[in-house]
């Protein structure tokens, strides 16, 4: 597993953002728990932009211009990471976002914040977890809607690797069988038991074998194999 993504996922247990224990989530109960609202400092938003920068990077290159997060959560996702892809590859990307209500006056109105979509455009869809691919259904048309654009991809912090809403595939797998385009995580939950099984962080060990036999039974019932 590259470093980066190593550190990933120490930074994201050491900012409270995952956790492990017992949650009652909509539909069932996990031994995780992911909250990406829980970034708050400008130390934590600077250094999570660079984490998705290098994934971007590395899963999809330098080719798009535009980096897209959905309202809400994937507004500060999109700035800290367009900000991170100068810093890290100097190159020049833009941010946008959609608006969950159009504004109607003003220099800026309509229904995005940040930079206008233009014919031409190849844009990276961003967001901080994707459990059911709702914001995509939600965003996907408004995006092919205001240009002729080629969505690249999408690029989430953490593959869930979860069975979807059509019980056969994961989420990430759905939106790429119904919108056409690649899909791909920064880690998946593989990648964070394979890092933290039995190993300290922050001077404990997070996933200890109690744990590890939650988790191996909750994917036996939930999961997906190839995810």
């Amino acid at each position: 597993m590259e470093q980066y993504k190593q550190e990933f996922i120490d930074f994201m247990v050491e900012s409270d953002v995952l956790k492990f224990g017992d949650f009652t989530l909509k539909r069932r109960k996990s031994p995780f728990f992911m909250n990406a609202g829980a970034y708050v400092t400008g130390t934590q938003l600077a250094r999570l932009g660079e984490y998705y920068a290098k994934a971007i990077h590395e899963t999809y290159g330098d080719d798009f211009d535009v980096l897209f997060g959905p309202a809400y959560k994937g507004i500060p996702i999109s700035v800290v990471t367009a900000v991170a892809y100068a810093k890290l590859y100097g190159k020049e990307v833009r941010y946008c976002s959609d608006r969950k209500e159009e504004k109607d006056h003003g220099a800026d109105k309509g229904g995005f914040l940040g930079s206008k979509l233009k014919d031409g455009d190849r844009v990276i869809m961003i967001e901080d977890v994707t459990t059911s691919g709702k914001s995509m259904e939600e965003t996907v048309p408004k995006v092919r809607g205001a240009a002729d654009v080629t969505i690249v991809g999408l690029m989430v912090s953490l593959n869930r690797m979860e069975v979807g809403l059509g019980g056969k595939v994961s989420a990430l797998e759905e939106i790429k069988e119904r919108y056409g385009f690649p899909t791909s995580a920064i880690v998946s939950m593989a990648d964070v038991v394979e890092h933290l099984y039995n190993k300290e962080c922050e001077g404990k060990v997070v996933i200890d074998d109690a744990l590890k036999a939650a988790i191996d039974k909750y994917y036996a019932e939930y999961g997906v194999k190839n995810a």
